[in-house]
């Protein structure tokens, strides 16, 4: 395969497991590192976002642990910048472990990305996007007033937070840079910083942006040539766990919107990886969008396994 310029969108069984501790989390993505290094020595650019939902609900529920007038909660969008840099330095610590161990002589470095969104996208108005930990409905009933709890396919009740469709990346032109350059690149990290336009620059809000579209939309702006979106199976199915059950493996973006309007997958899990491969792929000139697992991720890149997403 020639050199291409990779973004990878990392599901978040690449970061978390049973075991929410930073030493758990730093040795997951060990293993993440370990799978992913295949495209960089594979002679590739490689651009990595991830997600950052139990972290970021974790950090929220310790800044109002010890909320006071002495020693405030920090806003949702700063909660989002920490998580950035804290799974960036475990990622870009375990990629340079990996690379180390390999003779690969490549620099890893993360960056603090802010994504603009529109302030009158219609999410600030209708808050949906899950973050942090399940709880019972009567813990979700004594939470704060101001928070909006919902629930969740059975599993619990759990904080949701508006989730506007980002429309620009501020730090693209640094980012696209820095992969001329040769440096492996963190970026776009749990969606990115959510910020909004103002006439003195850009200014946060308190909103959690879906890594993929985040993804899709940086992909787009550094011209990448495939973007990989990482999951929990190898492939997207349609009438999934049915009889008639059928595996896509390279499907047109005409072929998946007609899956949509057929209901085949599921809000909140596979239907927004593949609205986000969908954008990618109509907004880029040539560009692919696969969705597989991170297990499967050499498989992918050496026998086009999983499901490739190209315009038709």
């Amino acid at each position: 395969m020639d050199k291409q310029r990779f973004i990878v969108a990392l599901g978040g069984n690449a970061i978390l497991t049973d075991d929410p501790s930073a030493q758990a989390q730093q040795k997951a993505l060990q293993d993440t590192a370990e799978k992913l290094s295949v495209l960089v020595e594979a002679g590739h650019e490689v651009i990595i976002s991830h997600g950052n939902g139990p972290q970021v609900g974790n950090l929220l529920l310790q800044q109002l642990a010890a909320d006071s007038a002495e020693n405030p909660a920090m806003p949702l969008d700063t909660l989002v910048s920490m998580t950035q840099g804290s799974i960036g330095y475990w990622l870009q610590n375990a990629l340079q472990k990996t690379l180390q161990r390999k003779n690969i002589d490549k620099e890893v470095a993360t960056v603090l990305t802010q994504v603009i969104v529109d302030e009158n996208d219609p999410a600030f108005r209708n808050p949906t996007k899950p973050i942090g930990p399940f709880l019972t409905e009567e813990e979700a009933k004594n939470a704060s007033g101001k928070d909006v709890y919902v629930e969740d396919a059975g599993r619990g009740w759990r904080k949701v937070v508006p989730s506007p469709r980002p429309i620009n990346i501020k730090e693209s032109a640094v980012i696209e840079s820095m992969v001329k350059a040769g440096f492996i690149t963190v970026a776009a990290g749990g969606g990115g910083i959510p910020v909004i336009n103002k006439e003195d620059g850009v200014e946060g809000v308190e909103a959690v942006i879906d890594k993929d579209f985040a993804s899709a939309k940086l992909a787009e702006l550094v011209q990448a040539d495939t973007f990989i979106i990482l999951t929990g199976v190898d492939n997207v199915y349609v009438n999934f766990n049915k009889p008639d059950q059928k595996k896509l493996e390279e499907v047109t973006v005409s072929e998946l919107e007609q899956y949509i309007k057929e209901d085949q997958f599921a809000p909140g899990s596979m239907l927004p990886k593949v609205e986000a491969a969908i954008e990618f792929v109509k907004n880029s000139k040539n560009g692919k969008t696969v969705i597989t697992s991170l297990e499967n991720i050499a498989n992918a890149l050496e026998n086009n396994d999983g499901t490739t997403v190209v315009a038709g």
